[in-house]
């Protein structure tokens, strides 16, 4: 065989086994350490090498590769209650900064979220992929590790390109998972190979192409330790019974979509397919986010927790003399504010916008602002309008400022993020992340804002309330008092009420 040709092969079997590495920082790649996602607080736990071994815990897999990964979760964890985890599992030059987005989909659920770099991959030891083989075992280490956690109830797979290759080969072995989300996973890797050939115009002669195959095959079984002939999701699908939700890009010129269908049609277990405008590495429309979300809620069956459980209302209102009982429900504050807020925003304007209540004002000025005293020219100048709480959280920086804030989208993690090396040229996988990124960007930063940023907006807001507040007619102190008075008590005859009645039920 011709020195070029091999040459050739050799670079198309470094495509498969060795593509392009994930390296980042992930105190700059990840969701940070304390994070928020629609007013709900979250933290992130890794699981890496550190000096302190007391303090992280660390994952090793069965050929002594250390894993380095990451939990997210809601803080603090609610009491006695386990909650679901979904593994996140990456494509084959990807790494867990992948799962940023399953994080805003699953966490508000109250579902948690699991990643990991598999070995070869990211962060992790290890110097080869093995596009499912070996990750399965990786992923055998980190299930039997939250198997052994407590706060961990139902867990789930949710797999992109070679990660839902890597989910189907688990699942086959290990049918307590409870649902598992297939992305773009191939059938058997031989004829993946033999259509790479094709797409991507290796010219080679029909009568070498048999020969070219065994070579490439004996190199990988040499390098990486597995044999290609042996990667066959078609073998496991009539074997497993777990739900599934398959998906797949209708323009994936890397894994076809036919794949997908052929896994699907011998798949034993409760099955969907959904397929979608795209290519391999193409961001996901919000529909087939949205029917994971609802996939996972229904296998899973993750808890029903009350706002009051896992936030102190204190966080948000300044509550001044009037304190929350241990037995107040929290959540009527915010209906009575909200409540109020409503009819007065009613009164003033004809939107169908929803209300929105500001959560950086103490009682008395929520108060001052809903009883009558205003006139409807100052209402509607007012900063509290509806919308006026998103809009002020996420226009105080520029855009090019990002250093706090938390929408991490694969756009800043450049091409290296996506899930495979042979989607395309360079130049094509960077067109694609900034074009589907600009989609998504505001998405992220709509749920997502840091702690840190939220106090120090928080602040600043409260002083440009105060510089564009407009004067209004004063009315007499007596009258403005005598309202807020009577408003005073009815709220709290309210809460006197539900706590007594919870107190004469529980007797």
């Amino acid at each position: 065989m011709p020195i070029f040709r091999i040459n050739m092969i050799d670079q198309f079997i470094n495509f498969v086994i060795r593509p392009p590495r994930a390296e980042y920082n992930p105190d700059q790649y990840l969701w940070e350490k304390d994070f928020t996602l629609a007013g709900r607080s979250y933290k992130r736990e890794d699981l890496e090498a550190s000096m302190d071994i007391s303090y992280h815990t660390v994952l090793k897999n069965a050929r002594g590769h250390t894993l380095l990964c990451s939990h997210y979760l809601p803080s603090p964890l609610p009491e006695d209650t386990p909650l679901p985890c979904v593994i996140y599992c990456h494509g084959n030059s990807g790494c867990r900064a992948d799962a940023n987005e399953a994080a805003v989909i699953l966490l508000p659920s109250y579902i948690t979220v699991f990643t990991l770099d598999f070995s070869g991959s990211g962060l992790s030891d290890g110097d080869y992929v093995s596009l499912g083989w070996h990750e399965r075992d990786d992923l055998k280490v980190v299930v039997s590790y939250l198997r052994s956690n407590k706060n961990i109830s139902r867990i789930g797979l949710w797999g992109r390109s070679m990660g839902a290759v890597t989910s189907l080969l688990y699942g086959a072995e290990d049918p307590s998972i409870a649902g598992m989300v297939l992305d773009s996973a191939f059938s058997n890797l031989y004829n993946l190979m033999m259509e790479l050939v094709d797409v991507y115009k290796i010219r080679l002669p029909k009568f070498t192409v048999k020969m070219a195959v065994q070579y490439m095959r004996r190199v990988i079984e040499k390098k990486a330790k597995f044999d290609i002939m042996d990667l066959n999701c078609l073998q496991v699908a009539p074997k497993t019974y777990i739900p599934a939700l398959f998906g797949h890009a209708s323009d994936d010129r890397f894994i076809q979509s036919h794949h997908s269908d052929l896994i699907f049609k011998s798949y034993a277990g409760d099955k969907n397919i959904i397929k979608f405008d795209g290519d391999h590495n193409s961001s996901r429309p919000q529909f087939y986010y949205d029917s994971v979300s609802i996939f996972f809620y229904n296998v899973l069956h993750p808890p029903q927790i009350s706002t009051a459980h896992s936030s102190k209302l204190e966080k948000y209102y300044d509550l001044g003399d009037l304190k929350v009982g241990a037995g107040m429900d929290e959540s009527l504050l915010y209906e009575i504010f909200t409540g109020l807020h409503s009819a007065r925003t009613d009164a003033a304007s004809s939107s169908s916008v929803p209300p929105s209540v500001s959560t950086a004002k103490s009682v008395d000025e929520l108060l001052s602002e809903i009883a009558p005293v205003t006139t409807v020219d100052s209402m509607l100048n007012e900063n509290n309008t509806p919308g006026s709480l998103e809009t002020s959280h996420l226009q105080d920086k520029p855009n090019g400022q990002n250093e706090e804030c938390c929408s991490y989208t694969s756009s800043n993690r450049e091409s290296w993020g996506r899930c495979s090396s042979l989607g395309g040229s360079d130049e094509e996988s960077s067109a694609d992340c900034t074009a589907a990124d600009n989609g998504h960007q505001k998405t992220l930063k709509a749920f997502a804002t840091p702690l840190r940023s939220m106090k120090k907006k928080s602040s600043e807001s409260s002083k440009e309330d105060k510089k564009k507040t407009t004067p209004v007619p004063k009315k007499p102190k007596s009258e403005k008092f005598e309202k807020l008075e009577a408003l005073s008590k009815r709220l709290r005859l309210c809460f006197l009420r539900r706590v007594n009645h919870r107190r004469q039920r529980s007797s």
